[in-house]
């Protein structure tokens, strides 16, 4: 079990977007009208900051970001922010501040530079002396293996504590520690917060070996390069000083706008679904599931949720009342499922009160669908990467029910090619992928292929 450090790095970025932000309003608001100065104005100065922020990357500031870095930041953010305040007058006619533009103008810009470079140095300065650190290990002891390692030793200012080497190849640098099997368990007995990588002197299969751990205990990855490595699609290439140092490229669900548009879209369907069709579906399939057999209307089962948080899924009860519920999946011609259930299943009807799970946060329109709990402990040992699908909220249908494997599950091949799908969508996703999924669900439903669980 990994050990975790309680750190509150993950405040500082907020703190200081909330800051700024307030800065903005607060120069405007003091510089102008007092009656000038309205909630139309203040939205729009925070919606606007906060969009060209996100394109210019201003916030993107991290511990071994270099003062020149930060220098470029700034102007760029303050070029593009200009022209869009100067361009609220021509919209709305503000006239009644255009005399304390020059004033406004200097003003923010004075602040938040000061302040951006005070909270920079003063967060070296604290990482200088010893807190707000990071653990780190390195997997290989090539010169170039050595340099990072230095650099963490000689620049405190950059909040790293370096807690040795792993590599196969027997060596005599201090603080080589062992193989690299002995690293993954070191990681798991201390409180490693990052790994770097030396590609050199460590094999393709262990490489993947470790990235892989890194994923499964979301522990940040990363390469100390080859002069062609530089050039990998499947990663971005960051400098710590002078030495290159190359990072996975961010993945959509990594993104907070990800979780903006996803949320937002499964609302919005959602309650259009619940509406236009639940409203009056639901009544009418009530009386029919009633007639045609005993026992509730709504069938609940526990599952997995994002991060293996268990939640109730919700489903219009298609099979006889049964000791088997939690313990068999079904089966195809069986003999637990009704008459009425056998078209609720063909037409995924029984599928629609999971709506109501998105409407709870506890599912989403599209992602990976969840698996009973006997499954899931049995598929978590035998399947590579199973895990990876528990990072993302599970959906009503996903990739890899539109792509053909729906239905039993007969062989071990069937639940692996599922699970690459889910591992696709997670690091493939967009918006449109979305669409396209429910579409394609939409399609199958009227063709009546057969639906899996």
């Amino acid at each position: 079990m990994i050990k975790k450090i309680k750190k509150y790095s993950s405040l500082i970025r907020p703190l200081i977007i909330f800051f700024d932000v307030l800065i903005v309003n607060a120069v405007v608001y003091y510089f102008s009208e007092k009656s000038s100065f309205n909630i139309q104005l203040s939205a729009y100065l925070t919606l606007f900051w906060l969009l060209i922020s996100y394109y210019t990357k201003f916030y993107n500031v991290y511990r071994y970001t270099h003062v020149l870095r930060l220098l470029t930041l700034l102007i760029s953010q303050f070029f593009v922010f200009l022209l869009s305040f100067f361009a609220y007058f021509t919209l709305f006619k503000e006239g009644e501040i255009v005399s304390k533009q020059s004033n406004i103008v200097f003003f923010f810009i004075v602040i938040i530079t000061f302040l951006k470079f005070l909270f920079f140095f003063l967060l070296k300065y604290y990482r200088q002396s010893g807190k707000n650190y990071r653990n780190v290990v390195v997997f290989g002891q090539s010169k170039s293996a050595q340099n990072v390692a230095e650099m963490f030793n000689k620049q405190q200012g950059l909040g790293y504590r370096f807690q040795g080497f792993f590599s196969d190849r027997t060596s005599n640098l201090k603080n080589y520690k062992g193989t690299i099997k002995d690293g993954l368990e070191f990681i798991k007995k201390n409180e490693i917060e990052e790994v770097y990588c030396e590609e050199s002197s460590i094999t393709r299969q262990k490489l993947l070996e470790v990235r892989t751990f890194c994923n499964q205990y979301k522990i940040k990855f990363s390469l100390i390069p080859e002069t062609k490595a530089i050039y990998s699609k499947d990663f971005i290439l960051e400098h710590y000083g002078t030495l290159p140092i190359l990072k996975p490229k961010q993945l959509p669900f990594e993104r907070v706008e990800t979780h903006l548009i996803k949320r937002s879209f499964d609302i919005v369907f959602s309650l259009i679904i619940c509406v236009l069709l639940l409203s009056w579906l639901l009544p009418i399939l009530w009386v029919i599931v009633k007639f045609n057999s005993r026992g509730s209307f709504f069938f609940k089962q526990k599952r997995d949720g994002i991060n293996g948080k268990q939640f109730y899924c919700y489903k219009i009860r298609s099979m006889k009342k049964n000791d088997l519920a939690d313990r068999k999946s079904t089966t195809k011609n069986d003999d637990r499922i009704t008459s009425v259930g056998a078209f609720l299943r063909k037409t995924s009807l029984d599928e629609l009160p999971q709506f109501f799970n998105v409407l709870l946060g506890d599912m989403s329109i599209v992602g990976p669908r969840p698996h009973m709990n006997f499954q899931t402990k049995k598929y978590l040992i035998e399947i590579d990467n199973y895990l990876l699908r528990n990072s993302v909220k599970p959906g009503i249908t996903g990739l890899a029910q539109v792509s053909g494997y729906r239905g039993e599950v007969k062989q071990k091949s069937d639940i692996e090619n599922r699970v690459r799908l889910d591992v696709f969508y997670i690091e493939n996703w967009s918006f449109f992928l979305d669409l396209k999924i429910i579409v394609q669900t939409v399609l199958s439903v009227f063709k009546g292929e057969e639906k899996a669980y």
